[in-house]
């Protein structure tokens, strides 16, 4: 009795073990990306192509089921929960009410994650109202062994070069919560700008192709932490 009893539990992990290895990875259903809308004057709706590209080709080149669309939010709304991920992005100012940093602070300590990617002349901005939402914390540069960096493709040298600012080599920020990478700030790199339609800032195909790779790593390292 006792080895058929252990047969049948054999079995049974067998088949819990086949049913595991045959779900995606990344079994998350439909997957999107909030694009958060601020005050202050910064154009926070620019490239609206870019996140459905980069949904599009995560979807084609992962096991993660996305949902390719531009959907923006509020950061006062209790939209905000209903995204795994939030994308900002411009270039000049932003503003965040005490009400929304509040919000913000909460959906990152719950699990939420942040991607900024500086488009040119957002970084000072941003990183005055980011000590809104964590007054305590600051930016930290992010090194190229961090596993965002090669989670799904290399980029152990650093964040693409899509777009030339200031001369200045690209280089990666981030605010830790509970030792988790829950914002992660682009600067001297501009990958969305890669993500956009191939008209929009005419860049080649090797700079798209590079800039929605590294977008790729950035969801799924998001995911999955």
């Amino acid at each position: 009795m006792c080895s058929i009893v252990t047969y049948t539990m054999r079995l049974l992990t067998l088949i819990i073990l086949l049913i595991l290895l045959s779900t995606p990875l990344l079994s998350t259903e439909d997957i999107k990306i909030g694009r958060v809308k601020y005050s202050g004057g910064g154009d926070w709706y620019n490239d609206p192509s870019s996140e459905v590209n980069l949904l599009n080709y995560v979807k084609i080149n992962t096991s993660a089921e996305t949902k390719p669309i531009y959907e923006y939010v509020d950061l006062k709304s209790d939209e905000l929960f209903d995204y795994p991920i939030l994308f900002l992005t411009g270039h000049g100012n932003v503003n965040f009410s005490d009400k929304e940093a509040d919000n913000l602070r909460l959906y990152l300590e719950n699990g939420g994650f942040l991607y900024i990617d500086d488009d040119y002349g957002l970084e000072p901005y941003i990183r005055k109202e980011i000590k809104k939402v964590f007054s305590n914390k600051e930016f930290l540069e992010i090194p190229f062994t961090h596993p965002i960096y090669s989670i799904q493709y290399d980029f152990t040298s650093g964040p693409p070069k899509i777009h030339e600012h200031d001369d200045k080599p690209p280089k990666s920020y981030g605010i830790f919560v509970d030792d988790r990478l829950a914002v992660f700030f682009t600067v001297e790199s501009n990958p969305s700008d890669g993500w956009a339609d191939p008209d929009t800032h005419n860049d080649s195909p090797q700079l798209r192709e590079m800039s929605l790779k590294f977008g790729t790593n950035i969801i799924i390292w998001a995911l999955m932490n």
